[in-house]
This record gives structure tokens, sequence and C-alpha cells, in this order.
């Protein structure tokens, strides 16, 4: 990351939009942004990613956005915001390349290192915050939707203290044990 330029960007909706085409090539490089009619637009943790790592001038008019006011901006749009921008800094931080969920609960795709633009991505990964709930039924939903596009699925938990902590996790099952409940409550 350290020798990405600063980039300029101007804020278009909930995206950030880039028109320097030198810099289009080297974000596209990276991993960052979708390009469209020779634009590149970068989704809202991208951004928040560059801004925090003071890789971008983001603006909106002829005013400056700083990484405080943008979260707020992102936080009213998306609850989960914080907690996206954090799971993407630390796999950036951790060399990998990370792009938008494709649905099934999912918020990102995760590249292995050194394969992105080589090969799809090889995990999808879902956040939750410590202490949130999610329900049994939903997550075995998740799983089994990821498993069977050939992915890997990974639980990414955001400690009080912001730090994330990731869980592989397999396709499981869960069987009534009548037999045992039956015993368990006999008088």
């Amino acid at each position: 990351m350290d020798e990405t330029p600063i980039v300029e960007g101007e804020l278009v909706s909930d995206q950030t939009k880039i028109s320097n085409k030198d810099m289009i090539h080297e974000l596209e490089l990276k991993g960052y942004g979708e390009k469209e009619n020779e634009k590149l637009f970068l989704k809202f943790f991208e951004s928040l990613y560059l801004l925090y790592s003071d890789k971008l001038t983001l603006k909106k008019g002829k005013r400056k956005i700083d990484f405080d006011s943008f979260m707020t901006m992102c936080q009213k749009q998306d609850p989960e915001a914080l907690t996206k921008f954090l799971i993407y800094r630390d796999l950036r931080n951790r060399g990998y390349v990370v792009k938008d969920g494709f649905g099934f609960g999912s918020d990102f795709r995760v590249y292995e290192r050194g394969h992105f633009g080589e090969k799809g991505a090889k995990f999808l990964i879902f956040g939750l915050n410590e202490g949130q709930q999610e329900k049994m039924g939903n997550l075995q939903k998740k799983i089994e939707e990821i498993t069977q596009m050939g992915k890997e699925p990974i639980i990414a938990v955001i400690e009080r203290r912001g730090e994330v902590i990731y869980y592989k996790i397999n396709r499981m099952n869960f069987y009534e044990n009548k037999a045992r409940s039956e015993q368990s409550f006999q008088i």
C-alpha cells in the first residue's frame, strides 16, 4: 500500500469516482473498484480504507471530506459500515485483495494472495460483531450456499476492542437426540 500515490476522488452518491486514467490503472491492478465508462468507482469501504491510509483525497463539489465525516455518512446508509470497514482494513493489511460479496449474507469475496485476476475468489466472508446473535438456521443456509459455490465460508468476528478474529466454518448437521432427551425427563 505504501507505493500507492495519493488518489483524487469525487463522491457520487455512495461511491467514489476516480477519473485520472493513471490512478485508475494503478488502483485496478491492486484490486480496487469497478471500472465503468472509463471511470473507476470505489465502494464505500474501499474509500474509507484509502482515506484512513491517507491515500485518497475525497471531495464533494469543492468541499473536502475527511475520514470521520465520510464514516458518519456511511453509517447513516449502512449501520454495518464500521464493521465492514474494520474487516476490510484488516484483510487489506494482511495482503488480501477484497471485493464486495455475492450476497448469501456475505460481506466480502477474498482472493488468495497473488491470485487476484487469475482465479476467482477463494473465500466468502461475513462479519459479526461480538455479542451479535445469528440464528443457526440462517448460518447453516449461508454455509451451504457458499460451499455449493466452491468457496470457503469464513465468519469474521469483531471484538469489542476492534480486533478481527476469523473462523473457518464447514457445513453442519443437527440431529435431534430423541433417545437421550426422553431418558433425561423420566422420573
